[in-house]
């Protein structure tokens, strides 16, 4: 009995140490508990900065512009637009990665930085999955192959005939062979069986400004950047490169038309810094979600190239781009682009 006696009480001793263990487990972590909630209703409690990979004045600087004059009234805070172009996303994704996890810095990041890239280079100063936690989706992106207005060129089908015609001599401009544009143009090349030149440059914008001048026959691009130049008369559309046709531009036949299965369109994220507090990244969704579901604001961002889609959970987002990195594996085995 004693034996027993003895037993049960020590039993009893070990279970009121893990008890208070674990109560004072939980009452060291309560104070960063309470830290992280005081933090969430208190932020922002300065200004919001949107780290950009382009230059002002680029399609998704004109998007992120929008969505930030929106929130900063609903925030209480100014949104700055923190322009870091170059190094095909590279310095921007940095300096975001980089950044102090502390809310106030996300990064409005495109397809090239969060996916692309990783399948492009074999090492990079950040890893997109790793340096970053999904806040938002914006919307995605549609790219166009484009014509200057006064090109004899009237449609996709007089382009590829040309092409075929003249192997190696119609050019078709873009970003360069590592980028978004590059892969879409090289896609369409090989899908086409044209034999493009497919001419490099070093910025869309220089591209597309040759095109109009005439110095090479077509352009990639994205709808984004180039929508208000075709609206003046100075570009004319031959072809979306989504799957089905892109609203606001239903006269414009998709590529996927004419070769079945083509899809390559780009998307706009806000991502912030791995390590910025859950309640402030639910906080940043539901106020970014607001801002893109207003019609107003919608409007804008649809007359600025993208098509918003509003409502994703941060889950969702995350959900997505995995699944955009397994898509994008698949696509740049069959193009034949191996990591540099």
């Amino acid at each position: 009995m004693k034996n027993l006696a003895a037993a049960s009480t020590a039993m009893t001793s070990t279970l009121t140490r893990r008890k208070l263990l674990k109560t004072a487990t939980i009452m060291a972590a309560f104070p960063t508990l309470l830290a992280s909630t005081a933090r969430a209703q208190v932020w922002p409690d300065k200004p919001i900065r949107f780290v950009l990979s382009q230059p002002a004045g680029s399609g998704p600087d004109n998007v992120a512009r929008i969505i930030g004059e929106r929130m900063a009234k609903s925030l209480g805070q100014a949104v700055i637009i923190d322009n870091k172009p170059g190094g095909q996303n590279v310095i921007g994704a940095q300096a975001a990665a980089r950044a102090a996890a502390d809310g106030n810095t996300f990064y409005f990041a495109t397809t090239a930085a969060l996916v692309t890239n990783a399948y492009l280079f074999k090492s990079m100063p950040y890893d997109p999955q790793k340096d970053f936690v999904p806040v938002a989706f914006v919307g995605k992106s549609p790219f166009a192959v484009l014509v200057r207005a006064e090109s004899p060129v009237q449609n996709l089908q007089d382009l590829l005939a040309r092409a075929k015609a003249n192997a190696g001599k119609v050019s078709l401009g873009n970003e360069g062979p590592r980028t978004f544009s590059g892969m879409i143009a090289r896609f369409f090349n090989a899908r086409s069986k044209a034999e493009f030149n497919l001419a490099s440059y070093a910025s869309v914008s220089v591209a597309v400004q040759d095109a109009i001048g005439g110095h090479i026959d077509a352009v990639v691009a994205d709808i984004a950047s180039t929508a208000q130049l075709v609206r003046q008369g100075r570009l004319r559309m031959l072809a979306v490169t989504t799957a089905t046709r892109v609203p606001g531009w239903e006269q414009v036949p998709a590529l996927a038309e004419t070769f079945t299965g083509f899809d390559m369109s780009g998307w706009f994220a806000l991502v912030a810094p791995t390590g910025t507090s859950k309640p402030v990244i639910e906080r940043m969704n539901r106020e970014f979600n607001a801002a893109t579901a207003d019609r107003e604001i919608a409007a804008k961002i649809t007359a600025a190239g993208p098509l918003p889609e509003t409502g994703m959970s941060p889950d969702q987002v995350g959900a997505f781009l995995k699944n955009e990195h397994q898509r994008w594996a698949q696509i740049t085995k069959e193009i034949g682009v191996l990591p540099e």
